[in-house]
């Protein structure tokens, strides 16, 4: 684990329920894991329940799963990983995400059918010739529980030969809770994905 973090690194602790997520600095690390300080209150923390954690570092966004050993105050003791992976260093995992939403800017509002989907945006297409000028409100639901609000902005917009418009756009205004969600949503899809294939 030394070679992945280090001192002073900046970690995000995702827990299961998200409205936990917490983050905070690396003080020390040891052969058995590392311990850190956490920047809020560890509400929803428990130990020896599995968490996401989520770091950048000099080899791109690194993601690994480990559970909490210890609680003291605002230090945590974090177990070894058995395994990490680095995410893509610029872009976000990207999945096929078929739904129905509906864009909002005003009075104005567009039905549209995403592609598909990541941290950082979204590809759509609709029957709609979209304003690209406007910023549109959108809601994601990714489940019965589970559901992101942001604003979505569109960056390219192509008619096809089936007279209907692929729009590719980005997410402006999400909070890092939202986009660890997103992150995290995305990851797991696609990890459920390779391994059916495999």
């Amino acid at each position: 684990m030394r070679e992945l973090i280090k001192n002073d690194q900046l970690v995000t602790i995702v827990p299961q329920d998200f409205k936990n997520t917490n983050k905070g600095k690396v003080c020390e690390v040891s052969n058995d894991g590392f311990r850190m300080e956490l920047q809020y209150k560890p509400e929803g923390l428990l130990v020896n329940h599995i968490c996401d954690f989520y770091s950048f570092t000099d080899n791109g966004y690194l993601y690994f799963e480990s559970y909490i050993q210890a609680l003291e105050g605002n230090v945590i003791s974090i177990a070894n990983p058995v395994k990490h992976r680095f995410l893509q260093r610029r872009k976000f995992t990207r999945i096929k995400f078929l739904e129905d939403l509906v864009l909002t800017c005003g009075d104005i509002s567009h039905n549209v059918r995403t592609l598909d989907l990541s941290a950082g945006g979204m590809k759509i297409r609709t029957n709609d010739n979209i304003d690209i000028e406007k910023e549109y409100n959108v809601t994601i639901k990714l489940s019965d529980e589970q559901e992101v609000k942001c604003k979505y902005q569109l960056i390219r917009v192509e008619k096809n030969d089936a007279g209907y418009y692929v729009i590719s756009g980005r997410f402006t205004n999400l909070s890092n809770i939202d986009k660890m969600t997103l992150v995290q949503f995305c990851m797991k899809k696609d990890m459920e994905t390779i391994n059916k294939k495999g």
